[in-house]
């Protein structure tokens, strides 16, 4: 059935390019990782510095597949962002070329260990034996930006399901990296936050025609299979 989420022109260019309909195939939980994205108080936390309001309305998303995948014997992985400070070796032009100079020393404050802002939402369920991994770049999978993909890797994954804030920041840019990486990619889209409808829904687009499969938690938590 055709995803409801997309316009007739979005369904028919995913078609062309896929050359199939939007459909999910089922995912080993043994072989699977959902990977949550900067759900952060610095992101999530009314009027925080960063703070995305629809952050807060995902979480029972986030938590059903984590429970999900969780029960069904699949790994979770917490990715958080830890900004790289002026003049370290993994200085980023991101911070002087697109923050606002008033700004600056804000997002590097909030996004450093030991900073409130820089801890994980208190109301994600997130189990002592899930990972905990921190990133430097919009996507963990950016060279140097994580060990994500070792980690990944060294327990025998290929298929993601990415969740999380923003939707078409950090998301978008952690999904196009692990296709590119060879993984299978899962894009939950009432599991994931953006700023505004368009900027959600212009990604959701994009992933569903090059990237990987877009499906709501319902979908996603039925297309799961245990290990």
């Amino acid at each position: 059935m055709p995803h409801p989420l997309f316009s007739r022109e979005a369904r028919a260019a995913i078609n062309r390019r896929r050359g199939r309909p939007e459909r999910l195939a089922p995912i080993n939980a043994a072989s699977s990782a959902l990977l949550v994205v900067d759900m952060q108080n610095a992101f999530v936390r009314p009027d925080a510095p960063l703070e995305t309001a629809a952050s807060r309305q995902i979480v029972p998303a986030i938590n059903k597949l984590a429970a999900g995948l969780r029960d069904a014997g699949g790994t979770l992985v917490w990715i958080g962002t830890t900004l790289p400070l002026p003049g370290s070796l993994r200085a980023w032009n991101y911070i002087s070329g697109f923050v606002h100079p008033d700004r600056r020393q804000l997002f590097l404050d909030v996004l450093q260990p030991g900073n409130p802002d820089h801890d994980f939402w208190p109301e994600l369920d997130i189990a002592d034996e899930d990972i905990r991994c921190y990133k430097d770049r919009f996507s963990p999978f950016s060279p140097g930006a994580s060990d994500l993909d070792v980690m990944l890797r060294q327990r025998g994954i290929d298929t993601v399901i990415i969740a999380g804030t923003v939707t078409n920041v950090c998301c978008e840019s952690t999904a196009r990296d692990a296709m590119m990486l060879n993984y299978r990619v899962v894009f939950a889209e009432d599991a994931n936050a953006a700023d505004s409808d368009a900027a959600h829904m212009a990604t959701l687009s994009s992933i569903a025609e090059v990237f990987g499969d877009v499906a709501d938690t319902g979908e996603v938590l039925t297309a799961i299979r245990p290990t």
